[in-house]
Order: structure tokens, then sequence, then C-alpha cells
């Protein structure tokens, strides 16, 4: 393992900057549900660092304790500036509209049946395997731009994920800064009231003099502001504890997105083209298996036809061959058409000859009739 480096601390608010490399034990994973010492978290060399750096400590010097540890808290706020635009930045909605939309691309193909009838049936497959190819290029075309874009998005994510494993490691830096700055503050500040403060009250009882008691209050004072300093460091050292959480938080989003756009990539696409493969496939199966069913439909069709037009002639043809030439039903009808022929003839003829009877009787009266009447004209 790689040796840690050790922050540096400064009394100079524009001084050297920390170091940026993560100590090995993870102090911020501490939290208020679960107090340690501070001290637990640095090492054997740190420790050292803070004595070293606690007998540097001037508290006398109002303007040395107003900016202390000033350069580890303004470090602190511009990381969080630059950890909240790296939230602000994010726009998971794009995201998740995209991945929509590829699901509805993929949702929408689906063959379409219009045409009818035997005639129709080879229009329709035809038909049938141009729209479907139609509809996966469309499909794919716009499958390929959201794949596209989808791996841009990852590649930045990717990029953010990175950066925030650095993020989190810097903040690890700046809380063991912070926590080094708070411990030497502590240890500077319990020594100066156990010895100076203590001197100076032992003096000013023992002297009675005004100014060794003022001298005393604002030694008092000065060591109230620093341990208000200190308070101040504490409050910005737990900011980093939360950071911490909220970093990896934001990085396990990306990191969840990036997973879902792999997925996308190197399995819903392969298998959507695979099922595209095999729809087409399946179509051509099936069309050939439907034209084949067609053929076989309309050839025992066919066959069903022709044995009834065989079964319906054969018969007429047997039917008429038994026929004779001149049926007996047609012999009998005309013998009686004959019969009734000659009855008629026979009646009309003895109808004529009483008529004629009939008439020469009148002729014979008519003519004696008038006769007679010449005969009485000649007297």
């Amino acid at each position: 393992m790689d040796k840690q480096q050790i922050p540096s601390l400064t009394l100079d608010p524009f001084g050297s900057a920390a170091a940026q490399a993560a100590p090995e034990e993870a102090a911020p994973a501490q939290t208020a549900a679960e107090p340690v010492e501070m001290d637990s978290t640095l090492t054997e060399e740190e420790k050292k660092v803070v004595e070293e750096f606690a007998k540097k400590i001037d508290v006398t010097d109002s303007t040395a304790i107003l900016q202390y540890g000033a350069a580890a808290q303004q470090k602190i706020s511009s990381f969080s500036d630059s950890a909240l635009e790296s939230v602000k930045t994010k726009d998971f909605g794009e995201l998740g509209d995209m991945i929509a939309g590829l699901v509805t691309q993929l949702k929408g193909i689906t063959a379409e049946e219009d045409e009818k009838g035997f005639f129709g049936f080879f229009k329709k497959q035809k038909n049938k395997i141009a729209t479907l190819k139609a509809k996966y290029d469309s499909a794919e075309s716009s499958v390929n731009n959201i794949v596209e874009s989808l791996e841009q998005h990852q590649i930045v994510l990717m990029k953010d994920v990175a950066m925030l494993d650095k993020m989190y490691e810097m903040n690890l830096a700046y809380f063991k800064e912070l926590t080094m700055y708070i411990l030497a503050g502590k240890k500077k500040l319990e020594e100066e009231r156990a010895g100076t403060l203590a001197a100076m009250r032992e003096k000013a009882e023992k002297s009675g003099l005004p100014e060794d008691a003022q001298a005393v209050n604002d030694f008092e004072a000065q060591l109230t502001r620093f341990e208000k300093k200190l308070y101040d460091l504490e409050l910005t050292r737990t900011i980093c504890i939360q950071m911490a959480p909220q970093i990896r938080l934001v990085q396990n989003n990306d990191t969840l997105m990036t997973e879902k756009i792999q997925s996308v990539i190197v399995s819903t696409i392969p298998l959507w083209k695979n099922q595209m493969i095999l729809s087409l496939g399946i179509e051509h199966s099936n069309q050939a298996m439907e034209a084949q069913r067609a053929v076989t439909d309309m050839t025992n069709e066919l066959l069903r036809q022709n044995a009834q037009t065989l079964k319906q002639g054969s018969i007429d043809i047997a039917k008429e061959s038994e026929r004779g030439i001149v049926e007996l039903e047609t012999l009998q009808n005309t013998n009686q058409q004959l019969i009734a022929t000659l009855d008629e003839v026979q009646r009309i003829q003895a109808e004529g000859k009483a008529k004629r009877a009939a008439a020469e009787q009148e002729l014979g009266r008519i003519e004696g009739e008038l006769r007679t009447k010449l005969m009485q004209n000649s007297k």
C-alpha cells in the first residue's frame, strides 16, 4: 500500500493547500450515531504533526485566530460548489425519456393483414413482409440514433463517476485536514487554559492590580474567541461528514444509469435485432406454409368440383343412352292424339252430312216456294 500523504497545516490562510490524497482510513464513515474520538482517525505521524502545529499557535494573535483553518474552510466551500454543480447538471429525465422512447419503438412493430381471398393471398403475403421490413428499417434507424445518444450519455456518466471518486477522496483529505486543525486547536486551548490562564489568574489574585485582572479577562476572551473558531471548524467538519454519503449517492445514481444504458446496448438491442431476424424468418416460413396450405385447399376443392361434375355428367349420359329413339310415352301420346283426331274428324264429317241433308231440304222448300210463286204470277 502506498504511504499516505499527511495534510499540511498552516496558520496562513493563503498558505499551502492541503494534500489531495485520501487517507487509508475512511474517516467520514464515522457518523453521529457512532461517535469516536477525533484522534482515533489519525495515524501516528499525523498525531505528531498535530503536536508540532499546536505549539505554533499564538492565541494572542487576533488576526491569526480569526483566520485559523480558513484555508481548509475555503476549500470545503469551493468543493461544495463543485459537488452542487455536478448534481445540478444531471438530467436523468432525458435519459429516461430516451429509454422509454426506445421501448415504444421496439413494441410498435407489428404485421398487418389486409388482403383476403385465394387470389389476393400471395399479394397479401408480399405486402405483409414488405410492411414488416419497412417497420423494422424505420425502427432500426430510430433505435440506432437513440443508442448513439445513450452511448454519449454513458461516456459522460462514466467520467462523472471517476470525477466523483476523486471528489470523495478530496472530501476525505479535507476532513482529515479539518480534524487535525481542530485537534491542534483544542490541544493548544487546553494547554493555555491549564497553563497560561491559570498562571495569570494566580498572578492577578496575588497582586490585586486591576491591569492584571484585565489581562486575565482579555486573555480569557481571546481563548473564548478561539474556542468559537474551533466550533466553526467542527461545523465545517460535519459538512464533510455529510458530503461523503451525498457524493456516494450521486455516484451510485450515475453508476446505476450507466449500467442500465450498458444493459440496453449489450442486451436489449442485440436481443431485439435477433428477434427481428427470427420474426422475418418465421414470417417467411409462415408465408411458405400459408401458400402451401392455400394451394392444397384449392387443389382439394378443384378435385371435389371435378368429381361432382364427372358424376353428374356420367349420370346424364347414362340416362340419355338408355332412352329409345321414339319413346313409348311418345307413341302412346301420338296414338291418343291420332284417335282423338279421327274422332274429331268423324264428328265433323257427321255434322257436315247432317247439315248438308238439312240444306237439301231447305233448298227443296225454297225451290217449291219459288215455283209456286212464279205459277201464281203467270195466271
